[in-house]
């Protein structure tokens, strides 16, 4: 009886329209929009990178081994299975250019491949010709952006190694380039077999191998997979199939995503705070209405039956707004951005993170409006005539205490689930939580400072109205500060950690990085490689090691996943390197480093914090494949390892006893002055072509360009939680126009004038949006801080430019919304107004 009553009542009220809850619905609709809109684009290149999985892969299925090609039993293996097989290698190595007087070279990720390549899809060129033609002898087809870069046109030569190669076009379209992940260097194609003069595939070398394969129709993948890593994974042998044909993308844009929907989720609590307003507002006005429902005798029940129902449609309204939003932009844009994305996105309407979009709208807007709809069960009905929610308690009842707590665990819990980590949906909204109680508390503390300093304004007229505004209750200083600040926080901690990102790349690097990582010297050319840089003033210090790459495959006698789980340490292979004597400036945290002459069985020094993240302990063995032959070692010892400086950091070393009679080349850092490092490059790789030099600083700015689209994506997440903060603002200044309608009123009345009046309302405007951009200045800042220091492990610094748009950004804003709802208020009429409050 209750429900058909309160359900009779709501849709009386509905008749009224939508006054008073235009930005209750966009606060609504916008954040479910962000949520759904993200959640479309990822769910679209999922769909994207499933269906063309093999053309991204290069083939159905495909083994990886490294530093070594597969034996002829492993072909046969491959060749009895597969109806067609292709090998490709991959490395990196220099493009030299002889031109004149004068030589350039540039770092390129160099694929060599046979005549079966490609195995599905095709290579487009331009000039258009057939990949067979371009590669013929000594041909070569390489990236646009690296033959703009060497001044390279069809039909001149390079070098590579100490191969000549003649550049027949350029590369259009390469089908399978988004499956091999991050690569330093642009792409040079040529065959395999032209490069067997070249010294750059001599044993030892960084190399990798990629045998595609091509799968009978109706080849259970599962059993295939099963088959291939029981064969393959004990001899260093990697396997992916179609199903996951671009792994690294994938895992790139999940994550991302994820940390995008919790930054949305970020949105949803701004425009919590505008929806809680609203709710209190709308209640406010209905004062008249709930005391004669309750004096004619309705329960408090019917009464929060009445305005949970009327409430709960508008929510549902503003959720299917914002699902219809979050849906068709993505579909709309679709084409703009599919050309901008480096991989495949099949958009269409998915019902998915609608739906996960749609659980996040309701709980929010649940969690909001059920505390200020639980406190109109407190209110007599006698009071209801006076102040409605101005008499009922701070608190509802526990039920509804508990309800809403229940709601919140509910909603961090879907969070944890859809964005598959805890620790970060805990973090997020433990941050959300902090920063609104911060902003909460600075509100107060506005308040009361606006209180305090209002003698001192009392020869500044408009300044001591405007002060007195924010201190009483009805100018929203609360609503400004949380709708605004969460935004303003989030967009503070992003440019601060973009900045200092900057600034540690502009201006640490080469005091802590070396200026080149040299890989692929022979074990006979490091005396004199040694020698010309030991004779160089320029070069403060070098450091050199062998080098050799490996497989985790065992620990403990068990198989490395099953103990390490997706450790990134076990999830591809590991530089190995082995040292007598215990190197220079390396910090042993436990156990001995063996003697020099030591030959007994196998050793190893682990990386400390690694191994405690995977749970290795003194005295347990490690099975490492190198080269197709596995090497099991026992821990002797755990060393700090700082991997952030970017100099030679190693996972692994073992005694020289164990690797030194493996193939294995070495690597080297040079730390140099920068004006010495060009000539140093053409020196050591004119000497020794089958040197691969990489340019750190070159490394870092690639690594620093994907840290900028983060960011940059960050931003857009965060500009999406502050336009919800300007529509409360919005909705907070439409709500206090009658009561500036009144104080302008009085104002005239005692003479003030219109430009007076105007400025008191302006400067009231530019405080509260100054006082909320310091305050996110203040938790974006410590954001940033915290994320610098102990995330990155790098110094920290304020990035005032930064800082200065954040507090201007808030001014603007408030000014913006408080002065949109001024003018009508300075044109009214005095007698008209105050006779209306008679």
């Amino acid at each position: 009886m209750s429900l058909t009553t309160a359900a009779r009542f709501a849709r009386r009220e509905l008749r009224g329209g939508l006054r008073g809850f235009r930005i209750f619905l966009a606060c609504l609709a916008l954040g479910v929009a962000a949520i759904a809109g993200i959640g479309m684009v990822r769910t679209s290149i999922a769909l994207g990178l499933e269906e063309k999985g093999a053309e991204l892969l290069g083939g159905d299925a495909e083994l990886r081994f490294t530093y070594r090609f597969a034996t002829p039993e492993e072909r046969a293996w491959m060749q009895d299975r597969a109806t067609k097989v292709s090998e490709i290698t991959d490395f990196r190595s220099m493009v030299v250019v002889d031109r004149n007087d004068s030589t350039e070279r540039a770092l390129t990720q160099v694929k060599s491949v046979d005549s079966a390549y490609p195995l599905i899809g095709a290579v487009t060129l331009e000039p258009p010709m057939p990949l067979d033609a371009a590669l013929a002898g000594t041909g070569a087809v390489m990236a646009p952006v690296l033959a703009e870069r060497l001044a390279l046109s069809p039909g001149d030569d390079f070098q590579l190694g100490t191969e000549t190669f003649t550049l027949s076009a350029l590369i259009a379209l390469e089908p399978d380039d988004a499956g091999g992940g991050f690569a330093l260097g642009p792409r040079t194609l040529v065959r395999t077999e032209a490069l067997a003069n070249s010294g750059l595939l001599q044993p030892g070398t960084l190399f990798e191998t990629h045998y595609r394969l091509t799968l009978p129709a109706g080849t259970d993948l599962d059993s295939f997979q099963s088959e291939a890593r029981d064969r393959f994974t004990e001899v260093g042998g990697r396997y992916r199939d179609a199903r996951n044909g671009a792994p690294g993308i994938a895992r790139f844009v999940d994550r991302l995503s994820s940390f995008l929907i919790l930054v949305g989720l970020s949105g949803l609590a701004v425009g919590g705070v505008g929806v809680s307003a609203a709710v209190r507002a709308y209640l406010a006005s209905k004062t008249s209405v709930i005391a004669t429902l309750r004096t004619l005798g309705a329960t408090r029940q019917v009464i929060f039956l009445t305005y949970f129902l009327q409430i709960g449609a508008l929510s549902l309204l503003g959720i299917a707004l914002g699902l219809t939003l979050g849906a068709l932009v993505p579909l709309a844009l679709g084409p703009l951005l599919q050309a901008l994305l480096p991989v495949p996105a099949v958009f269409a309407i998915h019902p998915g993170p609608l739906l996960e979009a749609a659980l996040y709208g309701g709980l929010t807007a649940l969690i909001f409006t059920l505390w200020p709809l639980a406190r109109t069960e407190e209110i007599r009905p006698a009071a209801l005539f006076r102040d409605a929610l101005g008499s009922a308690g701070l608190l509802p009842r526990w039920p509804h205490v508990l309800v809403i707590l229940a709601l919140i665990a509910t909603l961090l819990g879907a969070a944890a689930l859809f964005s598959g980590s805890s620790m970060l949906t805990l973090w997020t909204a433990g941050g959300i939580l902090v920063a609104l109680t911060v902003l909460a508390l600075a509100a107060a503390l506005i308040r009361w400072a606006a209180r305090r300093s209002g003698r001192a304004a009392r020869h500044r007229p408009a300044l001591r109205w405007a002060l007195s505004a924010i201190s009483g209750a009805q100018e929203g200083a609360a609503s400004t500060v949380l709708s605004l600040g969460l935004g303003l926080s989030v967009l503070a901690a992003v440019g601060q950690i973009e900045g200092n990102m900057r600034a540690a790349i502009q201006t640490d690097l080469p005091d802590v990085a070396p200026s080149f990582f040299f890989v692929d010297i022979q074990k006979d050319q490091m005396p004199g490689f040694r020698a010309r840089l030991g004779d160089d003033p320029a070069v403060s210090k070098v450091q050199s090691a062998p080098m050799l790459r490996g497989i985790i495959t065992r620990i403990n006698g068990q198989p490395a996943r099953e103990v390490a789980g997706d450790h990134w340490v076990i999830r591809g292979d590991r530089g190995v390197t082995y040292s007598a004597a215990l190197p220079e400036d390396t910090t042993l945290t436990a156990g001995t480093w063996w003697e020099p002459d030591y030959a007994g069985p196998p050793l190893v020094s682990f990386a400390a914090e690694e191994a405690a993240e995977i749970g290795l302990h003194l005295g347990d063995d490690i099975t490492v494949n190198i080269l197709g032959r596995d090497i099991t070692a026992t821990i002797a010892s755990f060393r700090e390892v700082d991997f952030s400086t970017a100099g030679i950091g190693f996972v692994m070393s073992m005694n020289p006893a164990a690797l030194e009679a493996a193939p294995h080349s070495f690597i080297s850092t040079v730390y140099a002055e920068e004006a010495a490092e060009a000539t140093i490059l053409r020196d050591l790789t004119s000497t020794y072509p089958n040197i691969t030099a990489i340019r750190v600083r070159d490394a870092v700015d690639r690594v620093a360009e994907i840290m900028g689209g983060i960011a940059q994506a960050t931003a857009w997440g965060a500009a999406a939680t502050l336009l919800t903060g300007f529509l409360v603002l919005i909705g907070a200044a439409a709500a206090g126009e009658q009561a500036r309608t009144y104080e302008a009123a009085v104002l005239k009345t005692l003479g003030a004038a219109r430009a007076r009046i105007l400025q008191s309302f302006a400067l009231r405007a530019a405080l509260l949006g100054a006082a909320a951009g310091l305050v996110a200045l203040g938790a974006g800042v410590a954001g940033g801080w915290a994320v610098m220091t102990y995330l990155m492990e790098v110094d920290f610094a304020v990035q005032w430019s930064s800082a200065l748009l954040i507090v201007l950004g808030g001014v603007l804003a408030t000014l913006l919304a408080s002065l949109g709802f001024a003018w009508r208020p300075l044109a009214a009429r005095p007698a008209r107004v105050l006779r209306a409050r008679e």
